[in-house]
């Protein structure tokens, strides 16, 4: 019998997985199928071999040990060189919460242990042929969508920086709930000394200042946009209660939620 994905373009894959007796299945599979391998058995080597090696797409064990698969996604997607590759997640039985845990980090699929080669070649041609056509560049376009582009005095694969943007990006995914500075750090693969120092050498601010302004910018555009009320906009950025976020908000714009969110609406209605 004949399938479609055997005659598509063989790519560079890397597998990212410590389970040795597992991966001879899919290693097989991959290379019956023309593909080339890049193996790595720890997460951080691989996010970091990745930024080198410039894989085509990245199967990715979800338990890797001390720093896991979705601290290592979370690593790769914020990272202008690696952002743009597929991450497909590897795991033995993946509750409901740990799939859109990496969805939301930037998984595009899973493949279930063990492994049905079959499966394994359809879902990595079905988003080898999605990736191809993304990067497609459109007339004139200088950037293929979906890559972030990298400043131009940015030292490649500066891990500090991609530290930095990690637990920038987990911040402002959800203000309401940011983790203690500890469990911060975890989730971005790294320690609270070495996230401390990275932030404030690439932001300019400690996390906690990056925080409350990500909180304050983001209550300004809550009250100018929406019709929530004020105690509203104060949980919904992680504020206890109206109050504290009264205090807050004056002390960083001068002025009130309350005479803010008046001032928009007649700038709104004299425009």
């Amino acid at each position: 019998m004949s399938y479609w994905f055997q005659s598509s373009e063989p790519a560079h894959i890397m597998v990212i997985d410590d389970s040795v007796e597992e991966l001879q299945v899919l290693l097989a599979a991959l290379r019956g199928a023309g593909h080339r391998i890049s193996l790595d058995f720890d997460a951080l080597g691989g996010y970091r071999r990745a930024g080198v090696l410039q894989p085509d797409l990245i199967l990715l064990d979800v338990h890797l040990g001390a720093t896991s698969g979705f601290e290592a996604c979370r690593l790769l997607k914020a990272d202008p060189t690696t952002a743009h590759i597929p991450v497909i997640f590897l795991t033995a039985g993946a509750t409901l919460e740990e799939r859109l845990t990496g969805l939301r980090e930037g998984g595009v699929d899973y493949i279930l242990k063990p492994f049905e080669p079959e499966e394994v070649l359809v879902r990595i041609a079905v988003h080898l042929s999605l990736a191809r056509r993304g990067a497609q560049p459109l007339d004139g376009a200088a950037e293929a969508p979906g890559r972030l582009p990298a400043s131009e005095d940015e030292a490649p694969h500066d891990l500090d920086r991609v530290i930095a943007r990690a637990a920038q990006r987990l911040i402002e995914s959800d203000l309401a709930n940011i983790p203690p500075l500890p469990a911060l750090a975890a989730r971005v693969g790294t320690h609270e000394k070495r996230l401390t120092r990275a932030f404030r050498a690439h932001t300019g601010r400690t996390v906690l200042e990056f925080a409350r302004e990500e909180r304050l910018s983001r209550a300004q555009r809550l009250l100018a946009q929406t019709p929530l009320s004020i105690e509203d906009v104060a949980h919904a950025i992680g504020f206890s209660g109206a109050a504290n976020f009264t205090t807050a908000f004056k002390e960083r714009f001068g002025s009130t939620p309350a005479a803010f969110r008046r001032l928009s609406r007649d700038c709104a209605c004299g425009a």
